[in-house]
């Protein structure tokens, strides 16, 4: 009866135990759940203000948006006026050879103009020499030939056939018939004279009228190449002037391409650090979630013993002695450089001509850090690589800009693009379409601006790009 009763002792005792095991056992299941259970709430929160954050960056970015859709509506203003100008230019340039030229010549024709009037002048004056000598001949031999006719006057104007039949001594006839003959051929020679030299000075006094004439022309046409030369120095000077200022404007452009540079540069270091901030919380974040992980299944083994220790109570419980250690792993930049083993074998990103190169000067601005490529309007732009674009939208200076990333700190930026095919966002492929060629850039030619950079530092794309 005692044995009995000991064994039922014991049976008795052994079930008090086995149900304070097992109560404390769930209260600690218990306090673990409610750990378990604020944790999650935790990040719950966190999740709603990540939420609210990501609300506000939206509305930034679509104020963003909208404030640069004015600024672009402005770029494609301020792009038009600067093609008038450019027209403009040209125009005035043409102007200024074809003033220079006109210049030139009428310098000429008053030279030669000047030379004729010297020779004109001295003509002239010759020709009123000429002519005040032939009119003091012709007055002498009025002269003479009016004393001539006077002499035969008094003579009473015997004729040869009144002499002839006279009867007269023979002699005295043949010598009055003689001086009859001398002054007939005198008088004739002295007629024909006078005649000659009174046509001479009608003749003189026409030239000398047509040498007035011809020098009054010269001294009118004179004045008038005298003043179209004056127009010609005063459109020079405005010419001279109008390239004045347009110089000064074109070096005011050069420092603005500076500055857009700048910008450029100043974008892709904020998109480096915001690439390098979201991998780091994403290492963070999957060493987190392995973290949770482990610690759940480390509570369902704990669960699984717990519900194997009330099926065997009787039997003593092993405790887990062994804890998981779990770090958070560190972020490490990748150093494996996949696409630096494609340096000298990627292709080009769009076919056309090469017009400006990494290195060149540009004119009274900064050097080319990258290259132009020369092509039609909307000729297909292929990446290079494969990557994820982070930046697709204007940028001042550079037009339509599309920005992918190819990992290991490698990028490469298209600009100029007359149409964005991709968003920010998207993965792309080796050779894929992400916009098309244009003239949306401030560079004035059709074509492709290309870059490529690491860690934010302009690399020479011709060290990359294999052009056969």
């Amino acid at each position: 009866m005692k044995k009995a009763l000991f064994f039922l002792f014991l049976l008795v005792y052994a079930t008090a135990s086995s149900l304070t095991v097992h109560a404390k056992q769930k209260a600690t299941s218990t306090k673990q759940q409610k750990q378990v259970n604020k944790k999650a709430a935790s990040k719950r929160g966190k999740s709603k203000t990540t939420s609210k954050k990501a609300g506000d960056t939206a509305r930034q970015k679509q104020a963003a948006e909208t404030e640069q859709k004015k600024v672009h509506t402005r770029l494609n203003t301020l792009k038009k006026e600067i093609g008038k100008t450019e027209v403009a230019k040209g125009k005035a340039s043409e102007a200024l050879t074809q003033s220079q030229k006109a210049i030139s010549t009428t310098e000429r024709s008053l030279a030669e103009l000047g030379q004729k009037k010297a020779v004109t002048e001295n003509k002239l004056t010759q020709l009123s020499s000429e002519q005040a000598q032939l009119t003091a001949t012709v007055a002498k031999q009025q002269k003479q030939l009016a004393k001539l006719m006077q002499q035969q006057y008094v003579s009473g104007g015997e004729d040869r056939m009144k002499l002839l039949f006279s009867g007269d001594n023979p002699n005295r006839i043949s010598r009055e018939m003689q001086y009859m003959n001398y002054y007939s051929t005198a008088y004739s020679q002295l007629i024909a004279s006078l005649r000659q030299n009174i046509k001479a000075v009608d003749a003189k006094k026409s030239e000398t009228k047509e040498t007035k004439q011809e020098l009054d022309k010269i001294a009118s046409k004179t004045s008038e190449q005298k003043q179209v030369l004056e127009k010609e120095k005063a459109r020079h000077a405005a010419l001279v002037a109008q390239l004045s200022d347009k110089l000064s404007n074109q070096k005011k452009e050069a420092e603005r391409l500076a500055q857009d540079e700048k910008r450029l540069g100043g974008l892709v270091d904020r998109l480096s650090r915001k690439i390098e901030e979201q991998r780091k919380a994403a290492e963070k974040r999957a060493a987190q979630a392995r973290l949770a992980e482990q610690q759940a299944r480390k509570q369902a083994k704990q669960s699984r013993q717990t519900k194997q220790a009330r099926k065997t109570q009787s039997r003593p419980q092993k405790q887990e002695s062994q804890a998981e250690i779990v770090r958070e792993t560190p972020y490490k930049a990748d150093t494996a450089s996949a696409f630096g083993k494609k340096r000298g074998s990627l292709r080009m990103p769009v076919q056309g001509t090469i017009t400006a190169r990494y290195g060149m000067k540009r004119a009274d601005g900064p050097s080319w850090k990258g290259i132009f490529i020369k092509t039609s309007a909307g000729a297909p732009v292929h990446s290079v690589a494969g990557g994820k674009v982070i930046f697709a939208d204007t940028l001042r200076g550079f037009g339509r800009l599309i920005i992918i990333d190819h990992g290991d700190h490698y990028m490469t930026i298209y600009g100029n693009a007359q149409t964005l095919n991709k968003r920010v966002g998207d993965t792309v492929g080796s050779g894929e379409t992400v916009a098309t060629a244009g003239n949306s850039g401030e560079n004035g030619e059709t074509g492709l601006y290309f870059e490529l950079r690491r860690s934010g530092h302009a690399l020479n794309p011709s060290d990359w790009i294999s052009t056969r």
